[in-house]
């Protein structure tokens, strides 16, 4: 299962938010809207999520050697 991560950092706010989530799209995109409206105050709108869909960028882990 791939797993991808937003980070708040990344985007514009007013708190100076640094949470960032990691988790499957499914499970990202729900955690990232309820976090965008109990903390940003954000409406949760299909507008949203699509937001947070186009911004979640894959998982990068690193290699043993």
């Amino acid at each position: 299962m791939s797993r991808y991560y937003v980070d708040c950092r990344e985007m514009p706010s007013e708190n100076n938010c640094d949470l960032t989530i990691f988790g499957s799209e499914t499970h990202l995109v729900e955690a990232a809207a309820i976090h965008a409206v109990t903390v940003h105050k954000h409406e949760d709108t299909p507008e949203l999520r699509e937001q947070i869909r186009s911004s979640m960028k894959p998982e990068v882990l690193a290699r043993a050697s």
